[in-house]
This record gives C-alpha cells, sequence and structure tokens, in this order.
C-alpha cells in the first residue's frame, strides 16, 4: 500500500491496490516494514537525543531535586540513564510517525479521501503528548517526589542513585505522553467503524474500571496517589474523546451522505 497522498492522476490505481486482498504472508510482510519504519524512525531520533540528554538530565536533577547530589554507583549508570532518556524521547517525539504506521496498517481497504483524517491527527497528537508531559511536570512529579521523599526521610537516609531515580521520571514522562494520546486512538477507532459516542458511552463504567487497573500496573513507585494521579486523565481524556467523536460522527455522515 502507499504513504504518499495519492494525486488525482492516481487514486484509482490507489483505490484497486488498497481494496485488493492480501494473503497472510502478505499481511505479515506489510507488518514487518511497518515496525520496521517505526523502529528506524526511534533509532534515528534517538542518536540525535543522545548528546542533548546530557544537558536536560542535569537540569531534571536539579529542577526535581534541588540540594540533592545523584550518585552512580557504577560506571555504566550515567551512560544507561542517557540511552534510556534518549529512546523514551524518540518514542514520544515519534509519536506522528508511529500512529501514522498504526493507522495505515489496520485500515489499508479505506477510501484515500478517508485517511485525510490521519493528517488531521498528528498535530493534535503532539500538542496532546506535550500537554501529557506538562501535567506530569507541574502535577504529578511534584506531588510523587514529596510523597516518596517523605517516606523515604522516615524509614532511610536519602542517598538516590541517578540511574533509578531519572529512570523513574522518565517512565512518568513517558507515560502521561501516551496516556494524553488516547483520545487519538479512540478517534482512529471511531473513524474505521469499531466503536462509536453510543458504544464509548456503554462502556463508561468498565472505562473507569480499566481506568483503576491502568493506573495501578503502570504507577512506577505503587503508590495510590500515583495511581490515581494516572487513572484520573485516562477516565477525563475517554469523556472527551465521547463529545470529540459524536460531533465528529455527524461531519463524517455529512461526507458520506453527499460522497
Amino acid at each position: 500500500m502507499l504513504l504518499e497522498r495519492p494525486d488525482s492522476r492516481s487514486s484509482e490505481a490507489q483505490i484497486e491496490w488498497d481494496q485488493k486482498e492480501m494473503t497472510f504472508t502478505e499481511h505479515l510482510r506489510e507488518l514487518r516494514n511497518r515496525l520496521m519504519i517505526c523502529v528506524a524512525t526511534i533509532a534515528a531520533i534517538g542518536v540525535g537525543m543522545f548528546y542533548p540528554s546530557i544537558f536536560v538530565i542535569q537540569w531534571m536533577s536539579r529542577e526535581y531535586f534541588p540540594g540533592i547530589k545523584l550518585h552512580a554507583f557504577g560506571p555504566a549508570d550515567a551512560v544507561g540513564t542517557m540511552f534510556r532518556f534518549s529512546i523514551y524521547s524518540a518514542i514520544v517525539i515519534g509519536l506522528p510517525v508511529i500512529l501514522y504506521q498504526l493507522w495505515m496498517f489496520i485500515v489499508p481497504a479505506i477510501h484515500p479521501k478517508t485517511r485525510k483524517i490521519v493528517y488531521k491527527l498528528l498535530a493534535p497528537s503532539v500538542i496532546l503528548a506535550a500537554i501529557g508531559i506538562v501535567f506530569c511536570h507541574y502535577i504529578v512529579i511534584p506531588v510523587v517526589i514529596r510523597g516518596t521523599t517523605y517516606l523515604t526521610g522516615l524509614i532511610a537516609t536519602e542517598t538516590y542513585g541517578i540511574g533509578s531515580t531519572l529512570n523513574f521520571l522518565l517512565i512518568l514522562f513517558l507515560a502521561f505522553a501516551l496516556i494524553f494520546q488516547l483520545p487519538m486512538v479512540l478517534i482512529m477507532l471511531a473513524r474505521v467503524g469499531l466503536v462509536s459516542s453510543r458504544s464509548l458511552r456503554t462502556y463508561r463504567r468498565y472505562a473507569i474500571m480499566a481506568s483503576l487497573l491502568i493506573g495501578g500496573v503502570a504507577a512506577p513507585d505503587g503508590q495510590p496517589t500515583t495511581m490515581m494521579l494516572m487513572a484520573a486523565p485516562l477516565f477525563v481524556l475517554y469523556e472527551a474523546s465521547i463529545w470529540v467523536i459524536l460531533l465528529l460522527e455527524r461531519s463524517w455522515q455529512h461526507e458520506s451522505s453527499s460522497a
């Protein structure tokens, strides 16, 4: 299937290519190619982020742990932290490419005009990831650090390793960047007809349970506060997605009737 946006001269060929049946082997080959694109994107961005990670990690140490000196307990601790930072950053920055490849794999038979929504979702996906990171920076991390340092001070002397400490922060940033992609995922699923605003309202109670479960599993420190800080945005985004999809469904129906 084609990655380029079709022009007027190749639209018919695009439709024929998209709508022809593919064998299981061809589907596997298609999946492999798209995974390779995602991996190559993450690898390229990760290499570019490796050196800047030094300055970002220094800033994180000063910002979140003022007056506390982080320790390296092995020769590879600092380098490992830089590597993880580069990979996590690459995943967040490369989200538009990852979402695009996912979309192009699961909807090969969708009319090319319908795929225009993908291009409209790329910018919002980046914006939502940035909002998730900002939310984590200003709300989640200060609360989590205050709670963990207080509990640590009750039973132990604070001696923080750079690897485990910054990996904890990076996981939180990555988690909230991904959590805030929920509206984009639900809109994509709604566009291909797998979900609708009505079905999302019907399963609202299950969404609450799923949010709590994901918050409990994904919380890196296991604190109830962190679990709730992860679960609450999930459900709020789920509710917001229902209303956004409801508005979009009307425009999609109008497009279908006028086509």
